[in-house]
């Protein structure tokens, strides 16, 4: 119970001054953050005792070279929603934050800065490039982090983890060494994604496809040799988008279910140009449909070829080299060539030749780099890899047992598949800024996914077995991340923590909404589709634009993004400003004692006290059901409804007619409580009308009881 005496009228008087102005964000919220800082509660070993256990999220580390966009401030939303709520229901929370060194990606940057100072990392040397990496790091790494604060999120700071620290280096270099030792890692030469841009290999997972119009070519192959004696074609006519390539063909290949090429199989043909003599083989990966149904074998410079070269013991002709020309193997009149030069002459020849059938135009999927936007060409390379037929086993089993759940239980499927096909992970990159393969004489760096993969545990102090937060806080319980990871990190994750710790890190995956255009378009900066998020902040303020993003993240589907939701989430704030104003105006000129605990049901309630009081414990349950769910916009959608229409529009209206002491306390109780309800959704104006209650000047909401 709450005392209403002289003492706590005066304080009224005093404090209600504040609510007869506007909501003012950009006074309240950069006060109320400082005064979470100064509480310390965002760190758990500073929250009040509690029988519950510990409750844990790992922040998915953003790049040192980014900022904040717009699916960073929906996923940083929802796991702060739960992170408070959590925390309100008395749980030990710890929400770590960090950064990734972001291989790739931080090192183009930094040579971006150079070229515009005239200079290359080639230039300055390994050395005294990374010590320009690092000194971008120290500039513009904690940028994101700072403007995570902006927007409200509750991390422990003090257990902010960078991937190249000292100790988190350890735990990537003790990785390495446990795969290396168990013979899980091996050098060899394999067809990679290569960036001739870059200079380094790329997984697949780390390529962006584009559409492309370009040309299908019908190439003439003459047969050699006839060995089937019913056979009277004198050639055969392959279908190719890339003609240069042919320059290195080591078979033509049909499906062995295609009657139209059932006499020609094991046949001689001879190679255009090259004039060497191959064989014409039988393979399933044929798509019958694709051209003629008849197609180029290039083992060096395709994967499904390079598949069928190893099963039908094919030679492998490298004809393009890592700076993306044309090698010796090509034929002399085109070495040192470009690509896109050497097609030219290619086409040119066959045209002479006449062995050029027919070209139509042909829209194709060209694969680019992730980071510089280069065209890759998949060729030989000798790197470095990791064995996945184990680890995928693991990764497989803990979620098709249910120890990791999946939300929307759609994107399970997502995960299973690439599992059931993965091939061994190339964990090496021939670039400077990253984790060095500790091995003599090696100065490749490794895969940034092989360090994030171990990030919910080795931000816990692994390999200390006798780490306190590891012991105390592993596994963590959700994470929450987009779509286009769930191969890249969140597949990665699962089986490192299983074979590292013997326990998976964590058993909720949430998949949040990808966020696009009112068109439904991707959101880009480059393609001037993006939208700021501090924008919106700084005209809306943070819980406006909270409001805004998980008021549209529903059932799991996409958001078209529509601003209008975020200034709809400021005028719910002012709404909420002033039934406070109303509500404090009232119930502070009367001396009672209030009650804030079930035992209001107990009083001389009228019909309208009662149905309200009702109506709120059903919000009560819904909205702790949904966050439960992590239906997080139904939540939202819920307490709207409630504070506006059923509280301001409907009770406070009738509260105005009655002055019974029932009345002001019902009053007070809902004002109470659904401070609580949405503090997780709107923590600022939440916290600051919170800390105006009477006699709470020394409570937070932030530790309150949900």
């Amino acid at each position: 119970m709450l005392s209403t005496g002289g003492g706590v009228i005066i304080y009224y008087m005093n404090n209600l001054g504040k609510f007869n102005k506007p909501y003012n964000s950009q006074e309240v919220e950069e006060k109320i953050y400082k005064l979470w800082e100064e509480s310390g509660f965002f760190n758990p070993d500073n929250l009040p005792k509690t029988n519950k256990g510990s409750f844990t999220i790992v922040l998915p580390p953003p790049n040192v070279t980014g900022s904040l966009h717009m699916g960073h401030a929906l996923n940083v939303a929802i796991q702060d929603i739960l992170i408070r709520y959590k925390r309100m229901q008395g749980y030990k929370t710890l929400w770590i934050p960090g950064t990734d060194h972001a291989g790739i990606a931080t090192q183009n940057v930094v040579e971006k800065q150079l070229k515009k100072e005239g200079l290359s990392r080639h230039q300055l040397g390994r050395e005294k490039f990374l010590e320009k990496v690092w000194e971008w790091k120290e500039k513009y790494g904690g940028i994101i982090l700072g403007q995570f604060k902006k927007i409200g999120v509750s991390c422990d700071w003090s257990r902010a983890v960078f991937t190249m620290d000292e100790n988190y280096s350890k735990a990537v270099q003790e990785a390495f060494k446990h795969y290396y030792d168990k013979g899980w890692i091996y050098q060899g030469e394999r067809i990679v994604n290569w960036c001739s841009r870059c200079g380094t290999s790329l997984s697949d997972l780390e390529l962006e496809y584009v559409e492309k119009k370009g040309k299908l070519y019908y190439i003439k192959y003459l047969i050699s040799k006839q060995k089937t004696v019913n056979s009277k074609q004198e050639y055969i006519t392959v279908a190719t988008t890339r003609p240069e390539t042919m320059l290195g063909d080591s078979a033509v290949a049909v499906n062995p279910k295609d009657e139209r090429y059932k006499d020609l199989i094991g046949q001689i043909v001879l190679l255009p140009i090259q004039n060497r003599e191959i064989s014409i083989i039988a393979d399933d990966l044929v798509e019958k449909e694709f051209g003629t149904g008849a197609v180029k074998v290039t083992p060096a410079h395709d994967f499904n070829d390079a598949q069928m070269g190893e099963k039908h013991n094919l030679p492998v002709y490298k004809i393009i080299d890592e700076k993306g020309k044309m090698t010796e193997l090509a034929g002399s009149i085109y070495k040192g060539l470009k690509i896109s030069e050497c097609r030219g002459k290619v086409i040119e020849k066959l045209k002479e030749f006449n062995l050029l059938e027919k070209e139509e135009d042909y829209i194709h999927s060209v694969a680019k780099c992730y980071r510089c936007g280069g065209t890759v060409e998949p060729l030989p390379s000798l790197q470095w890899f990791v064995k996945m037929n184990e680890l995928a086993k693991l990764a497989i089993e803990a979620v098709e047992s249910g120890k990791i759940k999946f939300y929307p239980e759609r994107w399970k499927k997502v995960y299973l598949d690439w599992l059931s096909k993965v091939k061994d992970w190339c964990i090496s990159r021939q670039i400077w800024w990253g984790h060095k393969i500790p091995i003599e004489g090696v100065d490749d760096v490794m895969d940034t996914w092989f360090s994030s993969a171990l990030w919910p545990f080795a931000t816990l102090g692994w390999p200390d077995k006798n780490s306190k937060d590891l012991k105390e806080f592993y596994p963590t319980q959700v994470l929450s991340t987009a779509r286009d990871i769930i191969n890249l990190w969140v597949s990665r994750m699962v089986f490192s923590g299983l074979e590292f710790t013997g326990k998976i890190p964590f058993s909720d995956v949430i998949i949040h909404a990808t966020i696009l255009t009112k068109e439904g378009k991707r959101m880009s900066k480059s393609l001037g589709t993006g939208i700021d998020p501090m924008t919106l902040i700084e005209k809306y303020g943070a819980d406006a634009t909270r409001f805004g993003l998980i008021w549209q993240a529903m059932g799991g589907q996409d958001i078209h993004w529509a601003e209008e939701h975020v200034a709809a989430g400021k005028k719910f704030a002012n709404k909420l400003w002033n039934i406070s104003r109303f509500v404090l105006s009232r119930t502070g000129i009367s001396n009672f004692q209030f009650i804030i605990s079930n035992e209001i049901l107990n009083l001389n309630l009228s019909n309208e006290d009662r149905e309200i009081l009702e109506k709120l414990e059903q919000t009560k349950k819904s909205v702790s059901k949904d966050i439960d769910e992590y239906n997080f916009g139904q939540a939202l959608h819920t307490l709207y409804d409630f504070i506006w229409h059923d509280f301001a529009d409907k009770y406070i209206e009738y509260s105005k007619n009655s002055s019974s002491t029932e009345t002001l306390n019902t009053l007070y109780f809902i004002l109470y409580t659904v401070l609580k309800l949405l503090h997780p959704f709107m923590p600022f104006i939440t916290e600051e009308i919170w800390k105006n209650l009477p006699n709470n000047e020394n409570k937070m909401l932030i530790i309150e009881k949900w």
